[in-house]
């Protein structure tokens, strides 16, 4: 079938198309998050505050093992839209965190398909995947969070994975830390998500099927460590929303750094660079 033709029937039977997923924020969750980012797992006892933007470790799919695909993701049609494209990874994302969440909350997420774009690209034909995720408790909506994921084509047997050339990062950081993406990071993380994509732990996998020189960082844990050393260089603010943008590959076991401005305006911007100076990933935040 011609790929505008299969794409707008998706797009006729998945746009608009929501459901809705119920989780407790339970002490042994927060547990687990807070070792994974490593801070004194015993520091959010039952009913502390946590960090809104937090949110999105929560709620997450749970597909059954029998609708995984040779990727490692759902297969298409059973989570998210069957997009004729075999490749998909994160992009992006456009937030707002109005309220807040406690140790031991009730949490309701709706997830919503809110956009399917095709379009034309350096690398070839891909499609944006937009995912809006609504969370609330006691009825009250506490964050609302647009994602985009983009599909691509597969590469040709033993080609590489088109990449990003690159452009280099801000050089005037007003703070700036060092972080290494270790293999157990990596693993702690899509534990936590339940994500198993197999570009992030099946080395063979990653090279040979979807041509990329190594595992690849998961796009989220990029996002989740930059935003949480934005919000330690923000003492005394409240984060109450941010855009994101992946820009570049990060490979497992590469040593980053995150870097970002002094909040001024109610506003502040915050990037990650590879070992290279090259730009991977790039936010801004809003304070107030």
């Amino acid at each position: 079938m011609d790929f505008v033709v299969a794409i707008e029937k998706v797009r006729q039977e998945w746009l608009g198309r929501a459901r809705i997923i119920e989780d407790d924020v339970s002490p042994s969750m927060l547990r687990r998050i807070a070792a994974m980012l490593d801070l004194d797992p015993d520091a959010y006892p039952r009913g502390a505050i946590l960090p809104t933007h937090w949110v999105s470790l929560f709620a997450q799919e749970s597909a059954r093992q029998g609708d995984i695909g040779v990727d490692g993701h759902p297969d298409p049609g059973v989570t998210l839209p069957p997009i004729p494209l075999p490749r998909r990874m994160g992009a992006g994302r456009r937030v707002r965190l109005p309220g807040s969440f406690r140790v031991g909350d009730a949490l309701v997420k709706r997830t919503e398909v809110a956009a399917i774009e095709p379009k034309k690209a350096r690398t070839g034909t891909i499609c944006v995947l937009t995912m809006r995720h609504s969370y609330e408790v006691a009825g009250q909506t506490i964050a609302v969070d647009e994602f985009d994921a983009i599909y691509r084509e597969a590469v040709a047997p033993g080609a590489p994975s088109p990449v990003n050339p690159g452009t280099p990062a801000p050089e005037d950081a007003a703070w700036s830390q060092a972080a290494q993406v270790s293999n157990a990071l990596v693993f702690r993380y899509s534990a936590v998500t339940w994500n198993a994509h197999r570009i992030h732990y099946d080395a063979d996998y990653a090279r040979q099927e979807e041509g990329y020189p190594a595992l690849v960082q998961n796009g989220g844990l990029t996002m989740q460590l930059l935003l949480d050393a934005a919000v330690a260089n923000a003492p005394g603010q409240r984060l109450i929303g941010y855009t994101a943008r992946l820009t570049r590959p990060i490979y497992v076991g590469a040593r980053i750094t995150l870097a970002g401005s002094t909040v001024a305006g109610g506003q502040m911007r915050a990037w990650v660079a590879d070992e290279d100076g090259k730009l991977c990933a790039e936010m801004e935040l809003d304070f107030a």
